[in-house]
């Protein structure tokens, strides 16, 4: 993780260096998503694309898996109609 100090000026504004900027593929007008953790008092920027990336992930780990299951299931249904 890289840590960078920004200063806060007028108005509660922060400027996002562009290195970083170009990293996340924000552009000039682009929204960022904010996301305040009162458990570790900690904000976070991500882009909507990031934010939907995580979750298609999460989503592909879970259908992997249960992909998984249905595949040893239909495997023992078609054992046990053959003993039949």
């Amino acid at each position: 993780m890289t840590q960078i100090a920004v200063q806060v000026s007028q108005g509660g504004r922060i400027v996002i260096p562009a290195d970083i900027r170009l990293k996340m593929g924000v552009n000039i007008g682009d929204q960022v998503l904010l996301n305040w953790s009162e458990e570790v008092r900690e904000l976070r920027i991500a882009t909507r694309k990031q934010r939907l990336e995580n979750a298609l992930n999460l989503v592909k780990c879970h259908a992997q898996a249960s992909d998984h299951v249905v595949d040893s299931f239909l495997r023992e249904r078609k054992l046990s109609s053959q003993d039949e």
